[in-house]
């Protein structure tokens, strides 16, 4: 009711207006909806305020209660309010991107789209908030007004050097984060790449010598990160418009100060004589090929003025073919994009509450980015950037923007470095259960997945994909034996097998690969075998030998015979054509009478078990019956989900007439005489199912006790349609399908599936036959 939710409730809590007068109970709705994570209260329209009751406590009288509580204690507008996770992005437009002065409302598309890239990434909300006044001091005194209604302020496009004087002084001023994103976002994850660049080519870090041209706000503040990375400052030279910054000049500003240097070097291009190093944070075209072939041997070179770089790409490249290249452009390898900094940064800095965003907090986080471009990059990732792969080395030296690791690997870092500094109001206790959390929130089916994935690592078992000359398959195998999910083997032509691997740089240790054509011995004894179980059903052994070496039914005979503990196929083939072999070689689970098929629909981070989406057309009561207790048992065992199970129809609880809710209200008699104890009810409309005022206003007598969490429809044409509509337009992750019925493990792809889909439906396949074994 006020906007709160707590991720981690399954109830739904509501007040009637009458009780707002009890203040005890009132102020105990206010800590129960405050409950969650340390440092991060929900903000989202998940309350009702359809009637006089719900707006009485969304606003007046009711929001009266938490406004005394928070004047009573400030801290509190933490727990109540959205301030924990609201950054004011704040500008002036004064140095608008390459544009220039361009005034406050020019600037605020590109505050805009910096909030959106906050949500995006991170999840965090945002005020940009343009600020009309080029005056120093305007600024500041707005920010300071601005404390109490957010957690932290990013200030972005004021030009230097009335941007370091802002930054510097607010951070003094104020006891939450501020950070100048065109600072430190460039400083933070050129760092990352400088980082990399030198350990590629070998170089000291503290030897290294490195030019800068740029002496604006990103040009110092990344040279002065350079030197806390380990950059001797002797060797460090910076270059503005009027050229080398040296110690006969009278022309500098204070902050160009420190930075001048006893040389005899004048120009741009005489700095960069025998220089190591180059970072270029100022104007396209200001360096030419016999600069950069003047420059040592593996010249690191990050031409990062945008959109024109201050050298081609391909120019820096062509004039020497040695050189570690970046740019600050997205079409040309190892972009520099501070993406990759701010909603990280700050998600780590406000979940641990803290008073600053400090050195320390950007040199992990620098590090953290760093370390990341060294791991194998997710198959989601190359499917984003339209590449086959993606590995460690001159062209690949940070992560990309939509590399969702990016998150739970700087975040933490970050978190862990204010709370090391002791600067974190929530000091972190554990970084790897804030990291799980950080996947949890932003991966709808994570929480889910961890716990069956878990599991499945109790005991190894033997994974067969019957199609595996797929990369995604190649792929997914060499997850599933880096996470210990599963012993993968691979059906098909070991060559290609071989070759997908080998051209993206995938390691195939820990992976069997079989190719049923050359496996002759293998054949027969499948081909005897089939014979023997449906000679009478017109197999004779010619046809037997020809329809073994079919992977599907080899990787089902490798099930029968004990080769293999679970089979996963699809991905290439048709539904039918990967069940329908598994039917003729491999008996039923006892007790049951067919196969049925669900789908987990991950929606807000919540499981909704659908079924029958896959397998049975128009199934009886008797049907409808099994098929919904397959799913309770399957929701209860492998997920932990306590079941409440409705029985969907076109009538609401009696609404309608017709054969349709006859037949399921048998199905839940049915049920209910075989599992007493299980919450199911119906038949109702799917809405009914899952809103709480449906269920609990329109209906009070109902079983479930609150909304449903497995859906069994009436016929296979609702299901599939349900749950294709919701991942499709509602954007629900889906995971599925799961088969349950057969005697073994045997589960099936969906043809779209990536690589994160097999992974988890391997953890699945495997745990299904742990039990069945």
């Amino acid at each position: 009711m006020w906007g709160f939710s707590d991720p981690t409730s399954n109830g739904h809590y509501r007040r009637s207006l009458g009780d707002m007068t009890d203040k005890t109970r009132f102020s105990e709705a206010l800590e129960y909806h405050s409950r969650g994570r340390p440092g991060k209260t929900e903000i989202r329209a998940t309350k009702p305020t359809a009637t006089q009751a719900d707006l009485s406590l969304a606003y007046t009288p009711g929001v009266a209660e938490p406004s005394l509580e928070i004047a009573r204690d400030p801290e509190l507008a933490f727990r109540y309010t959205n301030r924990g996770n609201l950054v004011a992005v704040v500008s002036n437009g004064t140095a608008v991107l390459g544009l220039g002065n361009i005034g406050p409302l020019g600037s605020k598309p590109v505050m805009e789209g910096k909030a959106v890239l906050f949500k995006r990434f991170a999840d965090i909300d945002v005020f940009d908030l343009e600020v009309g006044s080029e005056d120093p001091e305007d600024v500041i005194r707005f920010c300071e007004l601005l404390e109490p209604t957010v957690a932290g302020i990013n200030l972005e496009d004021i030009k230097a050097p009335e941007a370091f004087y802002v930054e510097e002084t607010l951070k003094e001023r104020l006891d939450i984060p501020v950070f100048h994103d065109d600072q430190h976002g460039t400083a933070i994850i050129g760092g990352a790449a400088f980082m990399n660049a030198v350990e590629l080519a070998r170089k000291d870090i503290g030897e290294v010598k490195v030019v800068f041209n740029g002496a604006g706000a990103a040009g110092i503040a990344t040279a002065k990160f350079f030197v806390t990375l380990g950059v001797n400052p002797e060797n460090l030279m910076l270059c503005d418009s009027h050229g080398v910054i040296h110690t006969d000049r009278d022309d500098l500003t204070p902050v160009k100060e420190p930075f001048a240097r006893e040389t005899d070097a004048r120009t741009l291009a005489e700095a960069m004589v025998d220089a190591d190093v180059f970072v270029g944070v100022s104007v396209g075209g200001v360096v030419d090929g016999d600069m950069v072939r003047s420059m040592a041997q593996d010249p690191i070179l990050f031409a990062l003025a945008n959109p024109n770089p201050e050298i081609p790409y391909p120019e820096a490249v062509a004039a020497r073919p040695d050189v570690i290249a970046a740019t600050g452009r997205s079409d040309f390898p190892n972009q520099v994009n501070n993406v990759l900094g701010f909603p990280f940064i700050f998600r780590g800095a406000l979940d641990v509450r803290a008073r600053g965003i400090t050195e320390s907090m950007k040199v992990a986080a620098a590090k953290a980015l760093a370390e990341l471009a060294k791991e194998p990059v997710h198959e989601g990732v190359l499917r984003a950037y339209d590449v086959d792969r993606l590995d460690y080395g001159r062209e690949y030296l940070i992560p990309k923007p939509f590399d969702p690791r990016v998150l739970w690997h700087v975040a933490p870092a970050v978190a862990k470095a204010a709370t090391d500094e002791g600067i974190a109001r929530l000091p972190l206790d554990d970084v790897d259960a804030y990291t799980e959390s950080l996947k949890r929130r932003f991966q709808a089916s994570y929480a889910l997945m961890r716990r069956v994935t878990v599991k499945a690592r109790e005991r190894a078992m033997r994974v067969v994909f019957p199609h595996g000359a797929d990369v995604r398959i190649v792929r997914a195998a060499r997850r599933v034996v880096d996470e210990g999910i599963a012993e993968p083997i691979i059906l098909g032509p070991v060559g290609e097998v071989g070759r997908h691997a080998a051209e993206r740089g995938i390691a195939l240790d820990g992976v069997e690969i079989i190719d049923p054509h050359q496996e002759q011995r293998m054949i027969e004894s499948f081909a005897e075998e089939l014979v023997k179980i449906r000679g009478h059903k017109g197999m004779i052994p010619e046809d037997a030998r020809r329809i073994a070496e079919n992977p599907n039914l080899f990787a089902s005979m490798m099930l029968r015979s004990g080769v293999a503990d679970a089979v996963l196929g699809g991905l290439t083939t048709y539904y039918p054509d990967t069940l329908r072999p598994a039917l003729w070689v491999l008996p039923l689970e006892p007790g049951r009478t067919r196969v049925s098929a669900l789908y987990i629909m991950s929606v807000k981070g919540k499981p909704f078990f659908f079924t029958d989406c896959a397998v049975n057309i128009e199934p009886t009561a008797v049907e409808l019956a099994e098929i919904a207790v397959a799913a309770a048992k399957r929701a209860q065992r492998d997920f932990d989900v306590n079941p409440r199970v409705a029985m969907i129809s076109y009538s609401d609880f009696g609404s309608a007439t017709g054969r349709e809710p006859v037949r399921i209200r048998e199905a839940i008699d049915l049920v209910r005489s075989e599992w007493p104890e299980l919450a199911i009810d119906g038949e109702m409309h799917a809405e009914t199912a899952v809103s709480p005022v449906l269920l609990g206003a329109r209906h009070p007598f109902n079983e479930l006790g609150d909304i449903a969490n497995v859906l069994v429809f009436p016929n296979l044409t609702a299901a599939n349609a349900a749950y294709q509509l919701l991942h499709r337009l509602g954007g629900a992750e889906r995971l599925g399908p799961i088969l349950s019925g057969m005697a073994k493990s045997v589960h099936v792809l969906q043809r779209d599936s990536d690589v994160g889909d097999i992974v988890n439906m391997t953890a699945i396949a495997a745990l299904d036959a742990q039990r069945k074994g």
